[in-house]
């Protein structure tokens, strides 16, 4: 008896702001990600003068690749903001969001968009990660960078995934501390750990957790977050199982003996995080958000104005996204 083949997994892209290199990395990668893995679909969605493929691409992956087109609201001019056109990035998310929360698609992925703009055409707008809880009712959702290493690479003996979660995101410093609570820590270590296990199939992770002050506060005198805050949370999360450590200075806590034990990494804060992340992953890092009821995934870049339009934005990080998103997709239906 022949064993049935899988379903496809379905994937679809949110090409985000149209005067960037969202619309051309998402094509891109979407036809580099088709051509090494025949088990998914792709949708992309966004003006179809902006996704037009290629008349040579081999058919049997035009086959794979659907085009949804939400028309623009103005023509729009490569490198040029316009927030005349803030509506359609917005819906481009709605009709992704909407989409996974029919079961109509596995997982989104999501290609950078100009905050500031949509900000100025009147709708209030922090964020992808922001605004996914909001639309999802997620009460708290955590933001992490992913990125394979390969073996060699800061002496590593096996290639190694480098996974940094935040605790706080787009704060301003100054609004760090007071945003910092014992609760805040330890929910975000709980969806760190619980969303291993779910969608990325670690059955055990290994979690360590950064300081907020220099030297991790150095027993108080570089301040106290860490003994009052920081350090209870952590032993509140030791004791319901979790295998988590810390609080851990932020200038030592990525060393490469770690990387190689250390499922994810927790920071307190945006930079603290992600200046290291981005150091050692050159680009091809890639955005999930943890704690959704849906699977999304992101570019680790943005817009890149200054060279959108000009055919040659790195689409490595899309791709990565895309690869990420099929995957957690995947561990997803063994769940089930």
């Amino acid at each position: 008896m022949m064993k049935q083949a899988a379903p496809l997994v379905n994937l679809v892209v949110s090409t985000g702001e149209p005067a960037g290199i969202g619309p051309e990395v998402s094509l891109a990668a979407s036809l580099d990600f088709l051509r090494e893995q025949n088990g998914a679909v792709i949708t992309l969605l966004g003006d179809e003068q902006l996704l037009a493929p290629l008349k040579s691409i081999d058919q049997t992956l035009l086959d794979r690749l659907r085009i949804q087109s939400i028309k623009l609201d103005v023509p729009v001019l490569s490198g040029v903001l316009n927030p005349q056109n803030a509506p359609y990035v917005v819906t481009l998310l709605d009709q992704a969001i909407n989409g996974c929360q029919q079961g109509r698609f596995d997982a989104m992925v999501t290609a950078p968009l100009q905050k500031s703009i949509i900000n100025v055409a009147g709708t209030p707008f922090t964020g992808h990660t922001e605004y996914l809880a909001q639309r999802c009712n997620a009460s708290h959702v955590v933001m992490m960078l992913c990125a394979p290493l390969p073996v060699g690479f800061l002496g590593l003996k096996s290639s190694r995934d480098l996974r940094v979660a935040l605790v706080t995101t787009h704060l301003p410093l100054k609004d760090v501390p007071q945003a910092l609570t014992y609760d805040l820590i330890l929910e975000t270590i709980q969806i760190v750990n619980q969303d291993l296990q779910k969608k990325f199939g670690i059955a055990k992770p290994v979690i360590r957790i950064a300081g907020l002050n220099p030297h991790a506060g150095e027993s108080g005198y570089l301040g106290r977050e860490e003994i009052e805050i920081i350090a209870p949370a952590i032993q509140a999360a030791k004791e319901m199982g979790i295998q988590v450590s810390g609080p851990y200075p932020g200038d030592t806590m990525f060393d490469p003996e770690s990387i190689a034990q250390v499922d994810a990494f927790i920071a307190m804060y945006h930079d603290q995080g992600l200046a290291p992340f981005k150091f050692v992953t050159f680009g091809n890092g890639v955005n999930v958000t943890l704690g959704l009821p849906i699977i999304r995934t992101s570019a680790d870049h943005g817009t890149a104005l200054d060279i959108a339009g000009k055919g040659i934005a790195d689409s490595g990080s899309m791709l990565e996204a895309l690869r990420l998103a099929y995957q957690l997709a995947v561990n997803q239906r063994k769940q089930h």
